[in-house]
């Protein structure tokens, strides 16, 4: 087993954020789909509050027995924060180095990313764009089908 986020603290709080966010499930499954609709309801419903939308949703996540049976994973972010949404509803905020990595070539594309964040002056995109590039390379259900949306 692999620890994604070792310095990983839960997120209750709320603040003000951008209404400009994107979101990452993996693969956009059914179940993805479904969270991104939830998602979307709440960043209506609380006026583009990334934080305070995506705390609500991760409490959603939890209480609610359709939502349980999710089997899903989310990434939200804006041009100020990131959010990792898991599968039981629990939410987190990134290491200091604000990387994050879901779906099935998640630990490869992580390990790359923080190598190139530390030992390169590469812009963000082309550290995911390399660091996916590694993590399909490696892992049989990662593919080099990359959609980038920068904020």
């Amino acid at each position: 087993s692999t620890m994604l986020f070792p310095k990983a603290r839960r997120r209750e709080g709320h603040a003000r954020c951008s209404p400009r966010a994107v979101r990452s499930t993996p693969a956009c499954g059914g179940d993805g789909l479904a969270l991104y609709s939830r998602f979307e309801a709440k960043l209506d419903e609380f006026q583009g509050n990334l934080e305070r939308a995506v705390v609500e949703l991760a409490k959603d996540w939890r209480t609610d027995r359709v939502l349980r049976q999710l089997q899903a994973q989310m990434i939200v972010a804006d041009q100020q924060k990131s959010f990792f949404v898991s599968g039981n509803g629990d939410l987190m905020q990134p290491d200091e180095d604000g990387i994050l990595a879901i779906g099935s070539g998640a630990n490869f594309a992580l390990a790359a990313a923080r190598a190139l964040v530390d030992h390169t002056e590469m812009s963000a995109v082309e550290i995911v764009s390399k660091a996916m590039k590694i993590a399909a390379d490696i892992c049989v259900f990662t593919n080099h089908q990359l959609t980038l949306e920068e904020l």
